[in-house]
């Protein structure tokens, strides 16, 4: 039992827990639940949607099973085996495409549901998780067998952390990555009420979906036992449901961001790199991941993902990472498209990442808990910490450290281009330590540098370094 680990959200579910023992995924059911779990998965349903990925591989560990992982969860009814997805990431780090095929999903996977007398609990954003650019639903103890008639009731947090988010930036032209962050439950109806009144009630969705249910949701949302009964009365039954369910889901394929700006979108067509120095740099790329074969790496300021995809033909997993969210719902899409498979893209900001969310902070961990990268890439990104965001620089190289993985990253001296673009905005003699000479001796303190490389237009060096 000493290496059984329950996961620090699993309290949320009062039927069930998940735990992690070694790398195996496992949840714990109790009577009830496992009762719905059987229902489930001798279902017309739900096995072919195992089978396509779009639900996690899920089976019912028996005593062998168990035995083997180490553990003893006796006190359950039934315990379940997940597969485990390679790296678990929160809405907000979504962009707009990814917030919306996710919603598409659950509500996919909830029609089919239906069809089977079988409902889910809950619609909350963080029952899909990714495989890459392809999400998958993992909350299998959401699921639950329908019992008699009435509402979904997951209805409202379904619009609270998957409709809102992307009606704010369908409508009002907001993304919704930084207020999200700060609502790990999602948008109050009342607030999205204010937020989308006046003309954008002609807007589709946005009276039924947002007003309606602001006016009603100390009635309707409630979700006790005499508002249920209140409803079947009046004829909301499974029928209902799926008409309602179904709506929703035409109401998201439907809904398109129009952000487009983006001032790094065409970064790689107006940087200073020439062709010899982009050669050169894919070349020193490619050359340490294969050398390395990296299990988990993380593209940090990854903007358009090119090095992201050299590295996934190296490494298993590639976690590509940038503040812009144009610049990775483009990244998303080709993805999508062309693949590969195995990088994950994600919206965050560098100098404040996601930190511990939730109860007690630990309910949802930090971006730099969730996960040990092999492989670090820091291209072209020193200086948007120690110029743009002003991160001293030995703070800079002391963060990088902390991550424990091996490291490629780049420097720019002040005379290239794009580190003039930003000192442009600086006081005078406000860098004087932000040298070449400076960085490589702070560097070398905490790896051990392994290999360095001056790229042919002059004003930028490649080093691969590891921990020391």
């Amino acid at each position: 039992m000493s290496d059984l680990q329950r996961e620090p959200a699993s309290f949320r579910d009062p039927s069930g827990s998940v735990f992690y023992a070694g790398g195996r995924v496992l949840r714990g059911l109790d009577a009830g639940a496992a009762e719905d779990w059987r229902a489930l998965s001798s279902s017309s349903f739900f096995p072919p949607l195992m089978s396509s990925g779009k639900v996690v591989m899920t089976e019912e560990a028996g005593p062998e099973a168990r035995s083997a992982a180490g553990v003893d969860l006796g006190e359950f009814s039934a315990v379940l085996e997940h597969e485990r997805i390679p790296f678990v990431s929160y809405p907000h780090e979504w962009t707009f495409e990814m917030l919306r095929h996710a919603a598409e999903l659950h509500l996919e996977i909830l029609l089919a549901a239906l069809e089977d007398d079988i409902t889910m609990k809950d619609g909350y954003a963080l029952n899909v998780q990714w495989r890459g650019a392809t999400p998958v639903f993992i909350d299998i103890g959401s699921f639950e067998r329908l019992q008699g008639s009435g509402p979904w009731a997951g209805y409202r947090q379904f619009c609270q952390t998957f409709l809102f988010p992307l009606l704010l930036q369908a409508y009002l032209d907001v993304p919704f990555q930084r207020f999200l962050r700060g609502h790990l439950e999602g948008f109050e109806p009342s607030e999205m009420r204010k937020l989308l009144g006046g003309r954008n009630l002609v807007h589709k969705g946005v009276f039924r979906h947002v007003h309606l249910q602001a006016i009603m949701e100390t009635k309707v949302t409630a979700g006790t036992e005499s508002v249920k009964k209140e409803l079947a009365g009046a004829g909301f039954g499974k029928e209902l449901t799926k008409a309602t369910v179904s709506k929703l889901l035409a109401l998201v394929q439907g809904l398109r961001s129009k952000r487009s700006a983006s001032g790094w979108a065409e970064y790689r067509t107006t940087c200073s790199y020439s062709d010899a120095d982009r050669v050169a740099k894919e070349r020193f790329v490619a050359e340490v991941a294969a050398a390395r074969n990296p299990g988990l790496v993380w593209d940090l300021g990854s903007n358009d993902g090119a090095y992201a995809r050299i590295v996934a033909q190296h490494a298993d997993y590639v976690v590509a990472v940038d503040g812009d969210d144009v610049v990775i719902d483009s990244l998303y899409q080709s993805l999508r498209r062309d693949g590969p498979a195995n990088i994950l893209p994600l919206v965050m900001n560098l100098v404040d990442p996601t930190p511990g969310r939730g109860w007690r902070g630990s309910e949802r961990a930090a971006f730099t808990d969730r996960a040990r990268p092999d492989l670090v890439l820091g291209l072209a990104l020193v200086h948007h910490l120690a110029i743009g965001s002003n991160v001293p620089l030995p703070q800079v190289v002391d963060w990088f450290a902390s991550l424990g993985a091996d490291l490629i990253i780049e420097f720019i001296e002040p005379h290239d281009p794009m580190a003039k673009r930003l000192l442009a905005n600086k006081p005078s003699g406000m860098y004087r330590d932000y040298r070449l000479e400076v960085f490589e001796a702070l560097l070398g303190q905490s790896f051990q540098l392994e290999r360095k490389e001056a790229l042919p237009g002059g004003s930028r060096t490649l080093f691969f370094a590891r921990p020391r």
